[in-house]
Formats: structure tokens, sequence, C-alpha cells
């Protein structure tokens, strides 16, 4: 298991990859991070979450749809109950939330 300083440091390089891939689509969504947690704000007034989970090294991901956990396998995070990969669950999500196509490549595992 990857000590706290490394799953922090690891977990603001995702949300910064999500922030950019957002702003890099160029959709009409704001966005911010604040310690560990990015907020998507979505064109019909709902929220798009994802956070991290510093005790269980895991990303948690809250959209209308549901709640969501992601765990690194040290090359891509996955969903724990689904296996279903961060960026495209994302894009999934954001696609079925906001009506945006965002374009979730690789991220940091």
């Amino acid at each position: 298991m990857v000590s706290e300083s490394e799953f922090v440091a690891l977990t603001d390089r995702v949300l910064a990859a999500v922030g950019a891939a957002i702003d890099a689509s160029g959709e009409d969504l704001d966005w911010s991070e604040n310690d560990g947690v990015l907020t998507v704000e979505c064109p019909d007034g709902s929220r798009l979450i994802v956070n991290r989970h510093v005790p269980n090294r895991e990303l948690w991901v809250a959209a209308r749809s549901g709640g969501f956990h992601f765990r690194s396998d040290g090359a891509r995070w996955v969903d724990t109950r689904g296996g279903e990969e961060l960026g495209v669950a994302l894009a999934r999500l954001l696609q079925q939330q906001a009506g945006a196509t965002i374009e979730l490549d690789a991220l940091p595992a």
C-alpha cells in the first residue's frame, strides 16, 4: 500500500487531469478543486463530485445516478464493484448528467 503522502500526490494529479480534460473539451462546464474534492457544476444545477478517500486509498465519485468507489491497481483506477475504469466511468457519467463529451484517457494510477 502506498503511503498517505504518495496517495495524496497521486490523487492530486488525477484530479488535475480530470479538470484539464474538462477545460480542453470546450464544453461549458464549471469545475473547481479544493483539498482533494473536485466538483463539476452541471447545466441543470446538479453536481458530479470526485473526491479522495485517504483511509481506503480510493477515489469516490458521487453522481446523480449513484456513488462509485475506485481503487488503483497500479496501472489504472478500477471500480471496486463493477470493474469499470475511472476515466470511462467519468466520461459516461458526465455525458448522462451534463450532456458533455469529455475525453478522459489514461488517468495517473
